[in-house]
């Protein structure tokens, strides 16, 4: 087994979910602040999963005697347009999904059998990830705005129902 080029690709890919997690963090924030509580929780939600790949992935690097770098591939695109974001999204996870798929027919190359069922695995995962940003961004293109500001009023119901300022003080 040739472990450093293992070491190396899992390294890329730690980096490349360090990415993705703060430009999920970011979209989530901004999708929070304009009260899109769905996508807010799906980027929340995504953003998780991707930290969870870094662990697995740390993992196997520190089985293979490597060091974790935890350097970021690329700064966080500020972006405030939900579909901008559920665009970007997509092709991350699409280009995620193709590197990885490289990446474990190398790691199979250099006899690391356990590393190409690592980023097998990831793989399934991160297209799950494509298919919901997907979805959603199929829901914007068919209902366009009125997607969004059902959010927003959905929002705004549990807000008031919580505080109470849904009843009628003459009741």
């Amino acid at each position: 087994m040739k472990k450093e080029k293992s070491i190396e690709l899992l390294n890329k890919a730690v980096a490349g979910e360090l990415a993705s997690v703060h430009q999920y963090m970011y979209f989530h924030f901004h999708c929070d602040d304009q009260g899109f509580d769905l996508l807010a929780n799906l980027f929340r939600r995504t953003a998780i999963d991707e930290m969870l790949h870094i662990e697995k992935l740390s993992e196997r690097i520190l089985f293979l005697k490597g060091d974790v770098e935890m350097a970021v591939a690329e700064g966080v695109k500020k972006i405030h347009d939900v579909k901008a974001m559920l665009d970007i999204a997509a092709k991350m996870e699409s280009g995620t999904t193709s590197e990885y798929n490289r990446w474990a027919n190398e790691c199979s190359k250099n006899e690391d059998s356990v590393s190409k069922k690592l980023f097998e695995e990831l793989v399934a995962a991160e297209e799950v990830h494509y298919d919901r940003f997907d979805l959603e961004m199929d829901n914007l293109v068919k209902f366009g705005d009125n997607y969004l500001a059902l959010q927003s009023i959905e929002r705004s119901k549990s807000v008031h129902a919580a505080s109470g300022s849904g009843t009628s003080a003459a009741a």
